[in-house]
């Protein structure tokens, strides 16, 4: 069956769709069960066992037993359970709103999508949940600590299109930073390096070798020590303009990654990483017409004059 045309017989919770599984075409596993317990080694087999029994595991025929034989070939969903997590205490900002895309502020500390230890306490999620737009799915994504502008697409039939403009680099995005001033600093300049980010590990580094990361950056204003930055990356690595300002010696305030990694609570919301997602402009693919959008949140650092 399509994976197109196969849908859930759970419904979303909190705004999550549920796990699907597809079990193996073959097997030593006389009952379902016994396939779940390799399978999912993260979970305690007591807690698969009290899941079967609550039937909360479900197949396209209704809820599986305890003692439901392993079918080869066969899907699975459910809810896993949730993380305990830190609600994050801000509001994320409609800037706007069609039957096609929607684009938000959102806040410091908030992750885009489900990952690690957030799941419920992000941006999909809460949209999902808060304006009743089970389908939602992000053009693109922000780092957790920053703030500013997200394109979600409504309708799934199009997410693919909206997603393009970023993977192709036609989407035109301009981000705003405070960081300490450099008299002897050569500003504007074009910063380019390449940039390796592993599985695994949370900073990404700069190495020798071929660039594959550009950023533009520009120094607008100054006001004593600290200046705001207009920055314009041309291409996406993780983490690309906090490498790049501390790559200059000019680290963005707020920054517990780059250049020393400081570890901070997640219930600390006390000093966000002054950076900010500014403006989003594009050709939309549907209509043609540009579109551009601009933020209308403020960095801690340097509030409006």
């Amino acid at each position: 069956m399509a994976r197109s045309r196969l849908r859930s017989p759970l419904p979303q919770r909190h705004g999550l769709d549920p796990v699907r599984l597809r079990t193996p075409d073959s097997g030593p596993w006389r009952t379902l069960h016994e396939h779940l317990v390799e399978r999912l080694p993260r979970v305690e087999p007591e807690r698969i066992t009290e899941m079967l029994r609550e039937g909360r595991m479900v197949g396209l025929d209704g809820p599986l037993g305890v003692d439901a034989p392993f079918v080869p070939g066969s899907f699975v969903w459910f809810h896993r359970d949730l993380p305990e997590e830190v609600p994050v205490p801000f509001e994320i900002g409609i800037v706007h709103r069609d039957d096609d895309i929607l684009v938000v502020d959102k806040p410091h500390f908030l992750a885009t999508i489900p990952r690690g230890r957030h799941i419920v306490e992000t941006a999909l999620v809460r949209l999902r949940r808060d304006l009743g737009l089970p389908q939602l799915s992000p053009a693109h994504r922000l780092d957790r600590v920053t703030a500013g502008l997200v394109l979600f697409v409504v309708r799934p039939e199009l997410r693919g299109r909206y997603q393009t403009l970023f993977r192709d680099r036609r989407v035109r995005k301009v981000y705003e930073a405070v960081a300490p001033v450099d008299p002897a600093l050569e500003l504007p300049r074009t910063v380019r390096s390449r940039i390796v980010k592993e599985r695994g590990v949370i900073r990404a580094y700069e190495v020798p070798g071929e660039p594959n990361a550009e950023s533009h950056v520009e120094l607008v204003e100054q006001r004593g020590a600290l200046g705001r930055y207009r920055l314009g990356p041309l291409t996406g690595r993780t983490h690309q303009l906090r490498l790049h300002l501390a790559g200059l010696g000019i680290p963005i305030v707020g920054d517990d990654f780059y250049p020393d990694l400081r570890e901070t609570p997640l219930d600390d919301f006390s000093t966000p990483l002054q950076l900010l997602a500014r403006t989003l402009e594009f050709t939309d693919p549907l209509t043609g017409h540009v579109r551009r959008f601009d933020s209308r949140l403020a960095l801690a650092e340097w509030p409006a004059s």
